[in-house]
């Protein structure tokens, strides 16, 4: 079956993805209700997904409190952005994969640099195969990330070693950055972003570098139009965002992972910032942030999630969707369409709702538990059947208005013209005992709270542990990308 969707370039890039239903597009409706239900068995906390066939999506949803506007950080899944747009810069005769890394600094840069540092070539970048041994980026320096790279010398030839190494694919950052003048997210806007139609979006930084290796801030639908661009071999309604030949590439196995120990789908071979899996080629970031793309059967998949479990995530999606993909339509099934549509609709994570009458009064609360360390202290003020929670950290006062049964959403005002944008909800669960959740609605991590007044405590811990700095402060965002 042939896409559906106009391919006129003339078509703005940032209109809505077509849509279809998944019997028109060779997908019974109950395959995708077995994917949710087994992701549920699966223990998954899941925040969104947007599946595509043929060009056309055909089941899409988020799970309450979050929104389809709502961009994520989407952790490792941005080197896939990054990546492309390095075929980008190599489809413009601005590098060449064969070409030395130390070329793109001034010599300066590279004068620590050993006889393996200077062997390496930007392909290694790109294929985790720098010959590194272990991950780089706890190592480098904010105030010369390129220097302190450079300086590292691999322990083994490039090209004969694979190791997931985040510190290369910040150096494909810094490249293009040298090269162009530009930012790594202007250089992509114009060649990537716009002409895939992606809307706001945010880059955080490293030094004087987007980080690339991670930082992008996009939606759910910006990953499914990624990944529909390389399910067309590079383009996306008719637009051509890299050479065919770079999809090929880009998706082919060039370091052999197995042998590691890191599960089916982390051992299938390393493309260029794609993982090889056992069926088709992904990109991911932590904590369930997936791209799939299967060329065999036409499909995108774009999920995010907060899950330790990445691997029952794709497990789920092998069991359930790809033995039901047939290759012709299916019979439209009006019942299973409409129960599947109700479902997507009503998705959500559970607000805490009270199950007794709560107290009045104002507490600060001593904290404990396994979050305690980054948090400067823990207010409860409650009244009338309303609470709130006022967090400090880092000087900061964090105002929370608790939802009962509900979520209520709240932008703080950070520093620097930032902002951390907050989903809360909380309620009285025993006589005197609030909990509360606290969902930072920008990334997949959201900090649970079980406040005792009699003790004085509050017990503080993370669902999922944000990366590099376990705070809240910290996700926040500038201001403008999310007005």
């Amino acid at each position: 079956m042939t896409t559906t969707h106009p391919t006129s370039p003339t078509l703005d890039p940032a209109a809505p993805l077509p849509t279809s239903t998944p019997e028109r597009e060779g997908i019974p409706s109950a395959a995708i209700g077995a994917l949710l239900d087994a992701l549920e068995a699966a223990g998954v906390e899941m925040h969104s997904l947007v599946l595509a066939r043929h060009g056309n999506v055909v089941a899409s949803g988020w799970w309450a409190p979050y929104r389809s506007d709502d961009i994520t950080l989407m952790y490792s899944l941005s080197k896939s952005f990054t990546s492309t747009a390095v075929g980008v810069a190599v489809a413009e005769g601005r590098l060449g994969l064969d070409d030395a890394v130390t070329s793109f600094f001034p010599p300066a840069a590279s004068a620590g640099a050993g006889p393996r540092t200077r062997a390496m070539r930007v392909r290694h970048l790109l294929a985790m195969s720098t010959g590194h041994a272990q991950d780089t980026t706890a190592r480098l320096d904010t105030a010369d990330p390129v220097g302190s790279f450079l300086a590292i010398e691999p322990d083994a030839d490039p090209g004969t070693l694979f190791c997931y190494n985040s510190g290369a694919t910040l150096m494909l950052s810094a490249i293009l950055t040298e090269l162009t003048g530009e930012r790594l997210l202007d250089y992509a806007r114009a060649r990537v972003l716009d002409p895939l139609g992606i809307g706001s979006a945010y880059w955080s930084r490293f030094g004087r570098y987007d980080m690339g290796l991670s930082g992008l801030h996009v939606t759910t639908d910006d990953v499914a139009r990624l990944g529909l661009m390389y399910l067309g071999g590079g383009e996306l309604r008719g637009r051509r965002v890299v050479p065919a030949q770079w999809v090929e590439t880009a998706s082919a196995m060039h370091t052999d992972n197995s042998g590691r120990g890191a599960g089916p789908d982390w051992e299938q071979g390393y493309g260029f910032q794609l993982w090889r899996a056992r069926h088709g080629y992904r990109g991911d970031g932590a904590f369930g942030q997936f791209c799939v793309v299967l060329p065999e059967h036409d499909v995108v998949l774009a999920s995010t999630a907060a899950t330790e479990n990445m691997q029952g995530v794709l497990d789920a999606v092998w069991q359930t969707l790809l033995p039901a993909f047939s290759a012709e339509a299916l019979p439209d099934d009006d019942v299973a369409h409409a129960a599947l549509r109700d479902r997507l609709a009503s998705l959500a994570l559970p607000a805490v709702a009270s199950v007794v009458p709560g107290s009045d009064g104002a507490w600060d609360l001593a904290l404990t538990g396994p979050a305690a360390d980054w948090v400067d202290g823990v207010r409860l003020e409650a009244a009338a059947g309303a609470a709130r929670l006022v967090l400090a950290e880092d000087g900061v006062p964090l105002d929370l208005q608790l939802g009962d049964g509900t979520w209520v959403r709240t932008d703080v005002p950070i520093r620097d013209d930032r902002v951390l944008r907050v989903e809360a909800t909380g309620g009285w669960c025993a006589p005197g005992v609030l909990e509360a959740d606290v969902l930072a609605v920008n990334t997949p991590h959201h900090l649970r709270l079980r406040c005792d007044v009699a003790s004085g405590t509050a017990h503080v811990a993370w669902h999922t542990v944000p990366l590099r700095a376990a705070s809240l402060v910290r996700l926040a965002i500038p201001r403008a990308v999310l007005d």
